[in-house]
């Protein structure tokens, strides 16, 4: 095993190496479609891993607007990796059903 899960948005590296991962994050409405919904891929609990961060400012549709995020990072053995979504200028919701998170190492 080299991810092991620890809850719904945080992985733990088990081995050392080079690792892929994505997310996606579905819009949910709340009282307003203008949110600007963001996503990240944090390691260690603080620092936002370089190229993971995606933001939608655009005018949402609830249940059909969505974040995809990628991106390959090299992790020690004791690392974690977490799937961070937040809003701003209005408040919204993340379809948790629709939400998904992996990874998995490539060398």
């Amino acid at each position: 095993v080299t991810l092991a899960l620890l809850g719904a948005t945080m992985l733990a590296i088990a081995l050392a190496g080079t690792y892929l991962f994505g997310a996606t994050l579905l819009y949910k409405i709340n009282a307003s479609a203008t949110a600007h919904m963001r996503g990240r891929l944090v390691l260690n609990g603080t620092t936002e891993i370089r190229g993971s961060l995606g933001e939608i400012s655009a005018t949402h549709v609830s249940l059909a607007t969505a974040i995809w995020l990628q991106t390959m990072v090299p992790l020690t053995a004791g690392d974690t990796v977490e799937l961070q979504g937040y809003f701003r200028v209005a408040d919204g919701y993340f379809a948790a059903d629709h939400t998904s998170f992996w990874g998995c190492k490539i060398g």
